[in-house]
């Protein structure tokens, strides 16, 4: 099959959706790949990289969309549109949940649209999520402590604190992936840390994981409405797969937060859980809404491509592998990766996305 490699064109989004590693298996296969050239450059990956391993590389974004396999990082944005064709297949992160504009093109268009982030494996995992999670997780308290510098707009406090003065408070709304790894860095740095989340098991899990060195607590109104006003460092991690996760932070409590504590929701590629955080870009991380610095970079891991990527790829070539051999019959092949298509022969088929958008929704047999 062949297979197309468009350079990311989100605000320094510079991961890519193939290594050279990985077009070389490809390569192997029998698969032939096009990689747009520049494609790989953020992530540390030259077009002679990518030559070496046999890949063509192509001059235009049209000619990297042309394969009847495209493989990217990041979801179309409104100048790829046009490049959508009926009958592709698209493998990319989408979070439709948070873009009816894009739902919308993908249904029009006929694109067979498989989300990274909904391919579900039977214990329910999310395989080619969770890298991405890990690396956010772990970037979320590195730059919320660099946003509470003063210089940055933040109130001046050191997370970990010096004897004598206190740590600062890193609150975590959900336990998850992301959220023990921000609890993890956070923890490193020296920082006071509370987490809550709704999952009792998750949890008792966590104590395990921690030891006591983070207070965990069951996620409930009256908590949140505690402790949010005493953080300096507020994380949003929570995830609904698919979905919208809910509002767990209202306007007002933001408003209740110290002037310059900062807000990072790394769930705000799903809409995030935090009523005044809306999307920011890397070239443009903050803005400030009720007193407090608000980050809401919706692609973090693009900071550390040349990790991001590999870590990535690591996840994904298996399901690349199956799409080049069996093109649409992979779906049959392989039901956790059959989960993770969304959008195909312009209907919205996914369940999850249909519950935000139950006017597209097409339900299945």
């Amino acid at each position: 099959m062949e297979i197309g490699v468009p350079r990311e064109v989100k605000d320094q989004e510079f991961r890519v959706g193939l290594s050279p590693s990985s077009v070389r298996v490809l390569q192997e296969k029998g698969h032939q790949v096009f990689v747009e050239t520049g494609a790989g450059v953020g992530s540390g990956f030259s077009d002679n990289a990518y030559e070496k391993v046999q890949a063509k590389i192509v001059a235009t974004p049209k000619e990297a969309w042309s394969p009847e396999l495209v493989v990217k990082v990041k979801e179309p944005l409104t100048q790829e549109y046009d490049f959508l064709q009926k009958g592709h297949l698209l493998f990319t992160y989408l979070h439709l949940a948070a873009n009816r504009t894009l739902t919308e093109k993908l249904m029009q268009s006929g694109v067979t649209a498989i989300a990274y982030e909904t391919v579900e494996l039977p214990d329910r995992k999310l395989p080619l999520l969770a890298p991405m999670s890990v690396i956010a997780g772990r970037l979320a308290p590195q730059f919320g402590a660099r946003f509470l510098e003063r210089q940055q707009g933040g109130r001046g406090v050191l997370l970990g604190g010096i004897p004598g003065v206190r740590a600062g408070r890193v609150v975590i709304l959900g336990g998850g992936v992301v959220g023990a790894e921000a609890a993890r860095i956070a923890v490193g740095m020296g920082a006071r840390v509370t987490l809550l989340d709704i999952n009792v098991d998750r949890l008792s899990s966590l104590e395990t994981l921690f030891n006591h060195d983070v207070d965990l607590l069951y996620s409930n109104s009256a908590n949140i409405t505690h402790l949010v006003p005493e953080a300096d460092l507020l994380i949003g991690a929570v995830l609904v797969p698919g979905r919208r996760p809910p509002t767990l932070v209202d306007r007002a409590l933001v408003g209740a937060m110290a002037a310059g504590s900062v807000i990072v929701d790394v769930a705000v590629d799903q809409g995030g859980c935090i009523e005044t955080l809306r999307p920011t870009s890397h070239t443009t991380p903050t803005y400030v809404e009720e007193g407090v610095v608000h980050y809401g970079v919706p692609n973090m891991p693009g900071a550390v491509p040349w990790t991001a990527t590999q870590a990535l790829n690591n996840s994904t070539l298996p399901y690349v592998l199956k799409l080049a051999n069996w093109g649409h019959q992979a779906f049959d092949q392989d039901h956790a990766l059959a989960l993770g298509v969304n959008v195909q022969d312009h209907q919205l088929i996914h369940p999850d996305v249909g519950a935000t958008f139950p006017d597209l929704f097409e339900p299945q047999g």
